[in-house]
C-alpha cells in the first residue's frame, strides 16, 4: 500500500471537504494516511467550526471529518500558524496536535503529497 499526506492551506470549506474526501478514500482502501493543516487551513483545526456547511455538490466535512476523527487519523497543524492565531491544542479535534516543519517534510519525503 501507498502513503498519502493531505495538505491544507486554505480557509475555505470545499478545499476542506476535498481534503477530508480524499483522505477518507485512501485510508478506507488501506493506505497509509497522514493530514497537515498550515497558513489559512489551520483554522480549521477549531472543533467549534460548522463542519455542516454543503459545497456546491452537495457534500460537506463532517461528510468525511467524522471518519478520520473516528478512525484517529493524524491531523498535524503548524504550530506557528495557530500560535499566530492564538489556538492551541485545548480547541481541537482529538487526532489533531500541534507540528512542525521538519515533520511535515519527513511525512512528504516519504507519501504522495496532495495540496488543498
Amino acid at each position: 500500500m501507498a502513503a498519502f499526506l493531505f495538505v491544507l492551506s486554505k480557509n475555505e470549506n470545499e478545499a476542506l471537504t476535498r481534503c477530508c474526501q480524499f483522505a477518507n478514500i485512501a485510508h478506507k482502501k488501506g493506505h497509509t494516511v497522514n493530514m497537515f493543516f498550515i497558513d489559512e487551513g489551520v483554522q480549521w483545526a477549531d472543533k467549534h467550526r460548522d463542519f455542516s456547511q454543503k459545497t456546491v455538490t452537495g457534500d460537506c466535512p463532517n461528510d468525511y471529518l467524522s471518519y478520520l476523527v473516528e478512525n484517529e487519523v493524524p491531523i498535524g497543524i503548524c504550530t506557528p500558524c495557530a500560535k499566530n492565531r492564538q489556538m492551541d491544542e485545548a480547541h481541537f479535534l482529538p487526532n489533531m496536535l500541534l507540528d512542525g516543519g521538519p515533520h511535515l517534510i519527513d511525512m512528504a519525503a516519504e507519501a504522495k503529497v496532495f495540496n488543498f
